[in-house]
């Protein structure tokens, strides 16, 4: 279920847009690894800079007993500034499957120009945006284009959220190389403890230090809240 039907428009060919500035997509390498959580926390970090931020969900799926997304709620709380909904969610299926094919399912299409009119629209109302995408970075949103397509065509830097368990060495290094071959800068990640237990954790997070090239924007403890986390973390190129 689509909750937000305004007119879809042809699919058009996936090019860059110059990346603006304040402007991140927030991926991770996996799903559940804490990607709301981490941009939240990130917008509570700008919130304390006082920069005017807001967070963009542009797919989401699942909804309650209301028809609202937990994700999509817990980015409009998390927001310095107020957003009419379309614009911080253009696509919301009920079914909490994979997009594309909860697109299929409901007779609709995840129009990638549609999303990045509403990011521009989005843009107009905030100092900063951060983009929130589903799943991992290579999710499908139709048969021809995935959550990489989405965030080239807003020409975004991207932030990578690793979810600190067995086997996210292997899935955070395939994640920066495929943002690397979108074209796109990986503008730093941050490491969050899903997992409280995780054997040889402090090892783990040595090792994604040595091998991904750009800075550790913080950890995320667990059990922890985005206004505290925040204050843990920092900003791309602070």
């Amino acid at each position: 279920m689509n909750t937000h039907s305004t007119p879809t428009s042809p699919i058009s060919p996936i090019s860059s847009a110059p990346a603006p500035a304040n402007a991140w997509f927030i991926t991770g390498t996996d799903t559940e690894v804490g990607k709301t959580f981490s941009t939240c926390t990130l917008l509570h970090v700008l919130k304390q800079r006082g920069i005017r931020a807001a967070g963009m969900k542009p797919v989401a799926a699942g909804i309650d007993a209301d028809g609202k997304n937990d994700d999509v709620e817990s980015l409009i709380a998390a927001s310095g500034v107020e957003a009419p909904r379309p614009l911080v969610n253009p696509y919301l299926f009920a079914p909490p499957i994979a997009p594309h094919i909860a697109a299929q399912e409901t007779g609709e299409h995840i129009d990638i120009e549609r999303i990045a009119t509403a990011f521009d629209a989005l843009r107009t109302l905030a100092d900063a945006v951060l983009v929130e995408g589903v799943g991992g970075f290579r999710v499908p949103l139709d048969a021809e284009h995935d959550a990489g397509d989405l965030a080239k065509r807003l020409g975004l830097p991207v932030i990578l959220v690793v979810g600190m368990r067995l086997g996210c060495i292997n899935h955070a290094l395939l994640t920066a190389e495929s943002v690397a071959a979108a074209g796109l800068p990986l503008a730093g990640w941050i490491a969050n403890r899903i997992d409280p237990a995780m054997s040889r954790w402090e090892g783990n997070l040595a090792a994604l230090q040595a091998r991904l090239p750009v800075p550790l924007l913080g950890i995320i403890p667990p059990h922890s809240t985005p206004e505290a986390a925040a204050r843990l973390l920092h900003l791309p190129g602070e």
